[in-house]
């Protein structure tokens, strides 16, 4: 009886620790770090689940607050004061703007509204009954020629999905809201960018439970082209007839959000226009899946020309991964602002925006 009196405080240090390391990433970052030369500044809080951020002019960020079901405004000429601009959404996931529309991505359904400068009206449901999981409809997006990208989550950890358009890409006609399966084998594909000169990125986040598999991923769109779960395993990551990624990091860290660096930001990048390659950031939330905290931080991902004269786009570019900065929580949106500067939030209670500017 003694031991085990003895062992007790030991037990409870360790029950302790353990419920600490999964709620310190999720509480407000205490010790935030960005590389020399850069600083972050918090701008905004008290959103809830910030789950996307478009510019939509010079001055107002526009966010998706998916645990308040509504579209924001955010003035930052006025202290990025928000304006509610549309609610009762089921958990908006994606915005997309274009001259005459807002496309805003709820879970399991795609709806377009008619726009007039921030007035919104005449909602049109484009696309429904797409099937929720463990993940749903996430960031909604756009190719050059108006044809809209749309990234559909797996319903589940690993498993034949009853519906093609879960785990996959698709594309949206939007004017019709014909749609149909643009890349599949894409387990939960959470934003993507598109990047004259490469084409689309997209992040894609791996399986759970197993070990040290697999990456997460950015993958570079090749349409019809499949990226290989759920049949990919330790053993065969890459499945004979998929497509393999552009650009690895951390496995069950979640990389979600990604943007491209534009050529006039004071944040490092490649310069483009001299022909160096493209930079991108991405945030990783970070993950339960993992015995130590991982993730909770941002990426840069350079990318180069290849050396080898593969015609697969996939081959065609060699990539860069290293922290930018690091211990912020649990950012999960980012996107340059018009000033060149980086801006995030964070999400959970308390939902926060941040900006990363040069010293």
């Amino acid at each position: 009886m003694g031991v085990r009196t003895h062992l007790l405080p030991v037990v409870l240090l360790l029950v302790f620790l353990l419920v600490a390391r999964e709620i310190y990433p999720y509480t407000e970052p205490l010790n935030s770090e960005v590389i020399d030369g850069y600083a972050i500044e918090k701008v905004a809080s008290g959103f809830g689940g910030p789950t996307c951020l478009e510019w939509a002019d010079e001055q107002h960020l526009l966010m998706c607050d998916r645990d308040g079901g509504r579209i924001l405004s955010l003035n930052s000429s006025d202290g990025f004061s928000a304006t509610t601009l549309l609610s009762g959404l089921s958990n908006p996931h994606g915005i997309h703007l274009s001259p005459q529309h807002l496309f805003i991505s709820e879970e399991g359904q795609l709806t377009r509204y008619d726009r007039i400068n921030f007035t919104f009206s005449n909602p049109t449901l484009l696309v429904e009954g797409v099937p929720s999981g463990n993940h749903q409809t996430n960031a909604i997006n756009a190719f050059p020629n108006g044809t809209l990208i749309w990234h559909s989550g797996s319903t589940c950890n690993v498993c034949d999905e009853n519906d093609e358009r879960n785990g996959a890409l698709l594309w949206v006609n939007p004017d019709t809201g014909e749609h149909g399966v643009l890349a599949s084998g894409v387990r939960n594909s959470f934003d993507g960018v598109w990047v004259s000169g490469m084409g689309y990125l997209f992040s894609d986040n791996g399986r759970d439970w197993d070990g040290d598999h697999p990456n997460e991923e950015v993958n570079l769109l090749v349409a019809g082209a499949s990226y290989g779960w759920p049949d990919d395993d330790p053993e065969h990551p890459i499945p004979t007839g998929t497509l393999g990624p552009v650009a690895q990091w951390t496995p069950h860290t979640s990389l979600n959000g990604i943007d491209v660096r534009p050529e006039h930001s004071l944040l490092p990048g490649l310069n483009s226009t001299a022909g160096e390659g493209y930079t991108v950031y991405a945030t990783v939330y970070g993950s339960w899946n993992t015995l130590l905290p991982q993730g909770h931080e941002i990426v840069r991902i350079d990318f180069t020309p290849s050396s080898t004269n593969s015609s697969m786009p996939t081959e065609q570019w060699d990539s860069k991964v290293t922290r930018f900065a690091t211990d912020l929580g649990t950012p999960l949106p980012l996107r340059f602002g018009p000033d060149g500067n980086l801006y995030y939030a964070t999400f959970g209670s308390g939902g926060t925006l941040y900006r990363i500017t040069a010293n």
